[in-house]
Order: structure tokens, then C-alpha cells, then sequence
């Protein structure tokens, strides 16, 4: 019998002390026989690798010093499992909970193709757990790079079978080290948002596919960091978008982004006119372009320090 393939799970937070202790009491009961649980700490200030560490005394953590997003947490994770070993990575959001057996589907279908180097979970609300919040991804260029499938349906068995997508949502990305190889480093370069679809991308042109796995579940808080409809996420997701479009895209590419996004900023004005939360909206457009100031190249990994070595 092969020996079971190893995997780095790793949850990356930045001043979510409560939300993370919940995710990691859920992500302990995985039934998956060869994983090391990992929390990665984002240079939070609010104290949370002492109460994780007091909750939870052999739980490892890393730390990175910086905070440069979620973006360079999750690269910092990526590096530090693979370095150390690990035959898969998978990289967590905190504001999540799980279904026990979620790393043993998510593995099974991984390890169905040699092919397949990217998996992710069917994904609900966490507060309404038969309303769906991801399937899968598409990629477009619109407004909205990326795109959920199944976003706010009911859950009817409409998704009930793996199926290849265009990209796995950060949110629960499993990545396998072959992958990892041929696509390069995740890039912290995008701070938050975008950055699955473009380590998506890459492994899709070195040839690997990235499926959804239906049995594998996962409930979602959703942009518990990052907030809802904000300036300050519209600004990233706005600069993340461009810089995507300026690596991935065509200029018929670039037509169809533009135009969806200047049409979609005078919609959510005059929506968010009446909330008081028009900034929101046009954050997004000054997110655009600061993504076409932005150089586009790769940015550096951030090294992870251990916390306390357990």
C-alpha cells in the first residue's frame, strides 16, 4: 500500500482570536490520518498567538512579521509546507467550520488524477447551511474577475458531482506539491482577492486541472476580515482585479473589464447613494487605477518564523 500522503493545514489569521479558535476546534476533529494543523499569524495585535497557544498548548504556529494582506500569509504558508515536506497544502480561511471527513474527500479526488493539483469543498453559508456560497469558481473578465458557482441557491443536489472549474476559492484551497512545482509561489502581490484565480491560472497552463469536490463540505462566515461592501476590500478587490487583467489579459480582455467596470460603478453609486456608502463604490474604480500603477511582477515571500516550537 502507498504510504498516506501528507498535508500542511494551514489557517492564516490576522487579529481574529475568537474566529480562529473556533476554526481550529472544528479543523482538530478532521478525521484525515497525515495532517499537521498550522496556524499562520498575519502580525496580528490583538493577542492571538497567546490565546491559541494557552487554548491549545501543541498546537504549532508560524508568524510572519509583516502584515502585506492575506495574500502574503497564504504565501508564506505555501513556502513553509513545502519546504518542510508535505505532499499537499492546504491553505484556510479562519472564518470557517468543517465537516470532519472534509481533508479525506478533498485528498480522494486529489489523488484520483495525477493531473488534478488544485481541489476545493462545496461551500455554504455559515450562518444558512443548505444556501450555497461556492461550487467552484469561473473566471471572467468583468468587473468581478471571479465568480461563485451556486452563489445564494438552495442546496438541491444541483452540484452534486465533482466537476472540473476554472478556479477553488481561497477560502479552502488544497494544493497539491506537484502543482506547486510547475506553477511557482503563490503571490503575495495581490494583498487580498484575486490571488487563488491567479495560482489557479498559472497551474491550469502548466497542464494540472483544479476540481471541485462535491463530499467535501465546508461552512463559511464570509469576509469576516475583510468586511462586506467596503472601501477598503472594494479598493483591494478593484487593484486586484486590474492587476490580473494586466497579466492574464487580451486587449479584447481589456474591453469587456473596462466596460463592466465603469458600468457597474455608476450602478452601485447610485445603490449605495442611499446608504451613505457611496465611497464604497468609488474605492473600487481608485483600486483600478492603482492596479495599473502597480508593477505587476511577483512580489517577495515573506519567510514564517515559528512561534513555539512544538
Amino acid at each position: 500500500m502507498p504510504a498516506m500522503r501528507r498535508v500542511a493545514a494551514i489557517v492564516v489569521n490576522y487579529n481574529g482570536k475568537e474566529v480562529t479558535i473556533q476554526a481550529v476546534e472544528s479543523l482538530r476533529k478532521m478525521t484525515y490520518p497525515a495532517f499537521d494543523l498550522i496556524v499562520l499569524d498575519n502580525a496580528s495585535t490583538d493577542g492571538s498567538p497567546e490565546a491559541l497557544a494557552q487554548a491549545y498548548p501543541d498546537l504549532k504556529q508560524l508568524r510572519v512579521e509583516v502584515n502585506r494582506g492575506s495574500s502574503s500569509g497564504y504565501a508564506a504558508g505555501f513556502r513553509w509546507a513545502f519546504e518542510n515536506g508535505y505532499d499537499y497544502v492546504l491553505l484556510l480561511n479562519n472564518d470557517i467550520e468543517v465537516e470532519p471527513d472534509l481533508l479525506d474527500r478533498l485528498v480522494e479526488v486529489a489523488e484520483s488524477d495525477p493531473r488534478i493539483g488544485v481541489v476545493g469543498p462545496k461551500c455554504y453559508f455559515h450562518g444558512d447551511r443548505q444556501r450555497l456560497w461556492s461550487a467552484g469558481g469561473k473566471l471572467r473578465f468583468r468587473e468581478s474577475i471571479t465568480h461563485e458557482r451556486g452563489y445564494g441557491e438552495i442546496d438541491k443536489g444541483q452540484y452534486d458531482q465533482d466537476a472540473e472549474v476554472d478556479y477553488i476559492n481561497g477560502c479552502a484551497i488544497l494544493i497539491k506539491r506537484e502543482a506547486a512545482e510547475a506553477a511557482g509561489a503563490w503571490d503575495p502581490l495581490f494583498f487580498i482577492c484575486v490571488d487563488d484565480a491567479d495560482f489557479c491560472t498559472r497551474a491550469k497552463r502548466k497542464g494540472f486541472r483544479c476540481v471541485y469536490a462535491h463530499r467535501a463540505a465546508l461552512y463559511h462566515m464570509v469576509a469576516y476580515t475583510t468586511g462586506g461592501y467596503s472601501p477598503g476590500r472594494n479598493f483591494q478587490f478593484g487593484r486586484s482585479s486590474t492587476l490580473y487583467v494586466r497579466r492574464y489579459g487580451r486587449p479584447w480582455n481589456w474591453l469587456s473589464f473596462l466596460g463592466f467596470s465603469f458600468a457597474a460603478f455608476a450602478v452601485a453609486y447610485f445603490r449605495e447613494l442611499r446608504k451613505g456608502n457611496q465611497a464604497a463604490a468609488v474605492a473600487k474604480i481608485q483600486g483600478l487605477r492603482e492596479g495599473l500603477r502597480t508593477d505587476p511582477r511577483p512580489q517577495e515571500v515573506l519567510a514564517a518564523r515559528p512561534v513555539s516550537e512544538t
